[in-house]
């Protein structure tokens, strides 16, 4: 019998009821794994994935017990989208100016002489 495998994307965020072994995704229906910003859209120091890391752990606790459905994983993935937004605001987080398609999905930038 095979598992199912469940997921949720949003811009910035897939994350698959799954694990990862030898860089390959296995079905797991009692675990998550995040990717992060696949399309490569912002630059990333090690500070900033960590707090989204953190936030992500967050969630997955506050989620302990309950079913891993499309659902829940899709309001895990809008929290973790929100927290990238605020990351972009705190000016912690900035674009990638080498992106393949520069959209400014979140907003454009800001500058600090308009503020």
């Amino acid at each position: 019998m095979t598992e199912t495998q469940l997921k949720c994307t949003t811009r910035h965020i897939r994350l698959f009821t799954a694990r990862v072994e030898e860089g390959r995704l296995v079905p797991d229906p009692t675990r998550l794994t995040l990717d992060l910003d696949p399309d490569n859209e912002f630059i990333w120091t090690e500070e900033v994935i960590n707090k989204v890391q953190h936030r992500f752990n967050e969630l997955v606790q506050e989620n302990e017990g309950r079913e891993l459905s499309e659902y829940n994983l899709r309001r895990i993935g809008s929290d973790l989208e929100g927290t990238i937004r605020q990351l972009l605001q705190e000016g912690l987080l900035s674009y990638n100016p080498d992106c393949r398609v520069l959209n400014y999905s979140m907003g454009l930038p800001r500058a600090s002489d308009l503020l």
